[in-house]
């Protein structure tokens, strides 16, 4: 198994590499899905968000708001802090048996996490970085995914910053330029991954 870290600030591109490794091969092993498996109705997880945050958090079918709870965490560092305590540790978890169970491939394997940095994960060949100015960021944040600007730039504050995340890359992906030059770089990312290979 070859296990390489991928990540990038929110906007910056990163689910669109993502999807480009997958597509040449690489197993992926995302966070923000296995954030999203873990909070499914019936979870623990779930049950826990709601006895700390409320009904509040739930739309009407009584499924996850996750509007709301951004609404709720991003603003008030307390409620981020005990919203990390209960999925961080359980999300880890999931995140290890995944790589355990491709620990006995020769697969090329993508640990895919948003907070990559601030987590804190040993144990990768080398870990690429995708890269966008947080202006930029916003502005498809806002464009793109239909977020308020407060509520981007609130989450952007919250991850670590761009020389934090460059300061750690091996490999870095720009993602100022257009759609088409994304995927030349996807591809050059893939050439540089399997140069990694004992």
């Amino acid at each position: 198994m070859l296990l390489v870290g991928l990540t990038g600030g929110i906007g910056a591109g990163k689910s669109t590499v993502s999807l480009g490794l997958a597509e040449r091969g690489a197993v992926v092993v995302d966070a923000d899905a296995i954030v999203r498996e873990l909070q499914q109705p019936g979870t623990q997880v779930f049950k826990e968000m709601e006895e700390r945050f409320g009904p509040g958090i739930l739309d009407a079918q009584g499924q996850l708001d996750r509007a709301a709870v951004a609404d709720l965490v991003f603003t008030d560092a307390t409620a981020l802090a005990d919203l990390g305590a209960i999925v961080h540790p359980r999300v880890h978890e999931e995140i290890a048996r995944r790589i355990e169970e491709q620990s006995s491939t020769d697969s090329v394997v993508i640990l895919d996490v948003p907070l990559l940095v601030e987590s804190g994960w040993e144990d990768l060949r080398g870990t690429i970085v995708v890269d966008l100015d947080p202006e930029v960021a916003i502005a498809r944040l806002i464009e793109f995914r239909g977020f308020s600007e407060l509520d981007a730039r609130n989450r952007i504050a919250k991850q670590a910053s761009r020389s934090e995340r460059l300061a750690r890359a091996d490999f870095v992906i720009d993602n100022h330029g257009q759609p088409h030059e994304l995927e030349d770089k996807i591809a050059l990312a893939w050439q540089w991954i399997q140069s990694l290979a004992p």
